[in-house]
Order: C-alpha cells, then sequence, then structure tokens
C-alpha cells in the first residue's frame, strides 16, 4: 500500500501523524505499521511521524500488506482488478469465508494468492450469486465502510407485486429459538432492527404465477430480501428458509412450487449491479453482472433479462 500526497495550506503545520489520520484516513494501527515496519518520508526524506509539514511538502508513506494480483479460476469472473481491490461474481454453491468443511474452497481463499488476508467489503449467502468487492487491505476496507455502497438484486419470487413497485419499510429480528431464520416484528419490540427495501418488478408471467423483480438495500440486514418478500406473500423461488415448501415458513398458496423450486435448486437471488467510489482516487464506478442461466429460465419472460443491460 502506498500514499502520495501533496500537503496544502490548511494542514500546514501539523504533525505527519495528523495528516495520515485525517487526510490519508489511516488507522491507528495502519499509521503504527507504516512506522515500524515501512517507508514513511517527506520530500524524499526519512521522517517520524512527529514531523511538523509546510505547505508543499510531498509525504510518501508505503506499507506492504495487500496480496498482490488475484488468483484465476474459472468459476469466479474477476470483472476488475488494482492493487487496492478487486470487484468479482460469486457463484452460487461458494461460501465467502472460510468455515467448517470450507476452509480451502470459499471464495477468499480460492482466490487468494499470498499469505495475507482479503477483506469482503459485502457478505453474499452460500446460495446468493453475484457482485462482491474484495479489499486488499484492511486500509481500504476501512475506507469502504465510510461510503454508501448501491446494491440491486434480481429475484424470481412466487406471485404478481400489487402494485408493481414500491418501498417495504418493516423491522426484522432474530426468531425466537433460531440461529438462521429472521421476521418482521413490530417497531416497538426491543430487538427489532429498522429494515429497508426498495422493490420493482421487471417482468411477471401470470400463467406460472411467479415475478423477476429488481430489490436496492437501504439496509444491510441478515436475510432482509427473503424476510421482507416472503412477508408481503411473495416468496423467492428455490428459498429453503422461506420458501412454500420450506420447514420453517411453508405455505400451500403456490401449487407449482415444486416444479419450480426443482428448475431453480437454489435461492432464486442474484447481487447483478453495484455503484460506488473509488476509495483512493474518488473515481465513480458502476458493475452489473448477468442474470444466472437456472433463474432466467424459470419463466420465458425472463429470458430477455440474462443478460445485465439494465439497473
Amino acid at each position: 500500500m502506498q500514499f502520495n500526497h501533496v500537503v496544502t495550506s490548511k494542514e500546514h503545520g501539523r504533525t505527519l501523524k495528523t495528516v495520515m489520520s485525517h487526510e490519508l484516513n489511516m488507522s491507528s494501527t495502519m499509521i503504527k505499521r507504516v512506522k515500524l515496519y515501512g517507508t514513511l518520508e517527506v520530500n524524499g526524506e526519512h521522517k517520524t511521524i512527529k514531523y511538523i509539514v509546510s505547505e508543499g511538502d510531498v509525504i510518501f508513506a508505503s506499507y506492504d500488506d495487500d496480496v498482490g494480483k488475484l488468483n484465476s479460476i474459472p468459476e469466479v469472473p474477476i470483472l476488475y482488478e488494482d492493487q487496492y481491490f478487486a470487484v468479482v461474481v460469486k457463484p452460487s454453491g461458494m461460501v465467502t469465508h472460510p468455515t467448517h468443511g470450507h476452509l480451502d474452497d470459499s471464495l477468499l481463499t480460492s482466490l487468494n494468492s499470498s499469505d495475507k488476508a482479503l477483506h469482503p467489503v459485502m457478505r453474499l449467502d452460500r446460495e446468493t450469486s453475484g457482485l462482491v468487492i474484495l479489499a486488499k487491505t484492511g486500509h481500504i476496507h476501512k475506507l469502504f465502510g465510510e461510503q454508501k455502497i448501491r446494491k440491486r438484486y434480481l429475484a424470481a419470487v412466487y406471485g404478481i407485486y400489487d402494485p408493481l413497485e414500491g418501498t417495504i419499510d418493516l423491522p426484522i429480528k432474530r426468531r425466537e429459538g433460531s440461529v438462521m431464520i429472521r421476521d418482521v416484528c413490530s417497531p416497538d419490540d426491543p430487538k427489532a432492527h429498522d429494515c429497508l427495501t426498495l422493490y420493482e418488478t421487471v417482468a411477471t408471467d401470470p400463467e406460472l404465477n411467479v415475478s423477476l423483480v429488481k430489490f436496492e438495500l437501504k439496509t444491510g440486514r441478515c436475510h432482509q430480501i427473503r424476510v421482507h418478500s416472503t412477508y408481503n406473500g411473495h416468496p423467492l423461488v428455490g428459498d429453503g428458509l422461506y420458501g412454500p415448501l420450506s420447514v420453517d415458513n411453508p405455505c400451500d398458496r403456490f401449487p407449482n412450487a415444486k416444479e419450480l423450486d426443482e428448475k431453480c435448486p437454489r435461492v432464486a437471488l442474484h447481487a447483478f449491479a453495484i455503484d460506488f467510489v473509488h476509495p483512493i482516487t474518488n473515481e465513480p464506478m458502476s458493475f452489473t453482472c448477468d442474470l444466472p442461466s437456472e433463474i432466467a429460465g424459470l419463466s420465458p419472460k425472463f429470458l430477455d433479462h440474462l443478460g445485465s443491460e439494465f439497473s
């Protein structure tokens, strides 16, 4: 990780440590690592973090803590990569973090080519596919955490929303006695977490009674889309936790659920679009990825949206 910074008039007279913290947005841990193991120079000369800078000084700070170039594997397309982060497409069935039983085949372990850590900026459930940002250092991960990332998902749901687009503003909480299941709850519940989801119907198939719906998260709660859509009468196709055929949230309103769940044997949820600002260059960045064939193939009405031509 390298930083180059020209001291401005407002920073004149400050210590290097203050500029590194306030202007370069370095954590105290990162500053300590640069101090102990890296390089810290002003105008090409080594300086301590207590050095007082002047307007026009050129600060150079570096510390080797990134993972380098990611491994290239066929099942995980890399849409973008630079020295700071990468944007990849996680396939359904792959866990993001190493877990018991998935120590060697997680997204992080499969892509990491070094002994240093990758830092996922967002996490997708094992069955959910789509875009993930991987920060190459803890510092970049911290910078991503200080900005709003716009995230949009596509899901195949049972039924047809009425109205076709709108806002779901309902708090959720963990179900009593369950580690995984979440439920919509009263705003007065002491365990409630605010939850806001925007939805827009992209395509409908009245004959099959299914829809392709775009969701945009304004909050980032566990299972947010799945819980909100199920509560509104539109469980996701293939959802083993909240779907019509699930043990915990069964319903008999969709007689074709067995047929469709077999066509898409995983939750039909795909993170297809993200927008954010590059944490170092401040460049606006946007990425989209194709709707997987197992979701698009659920209905002929969905096939027009196999690609990522809309956001």
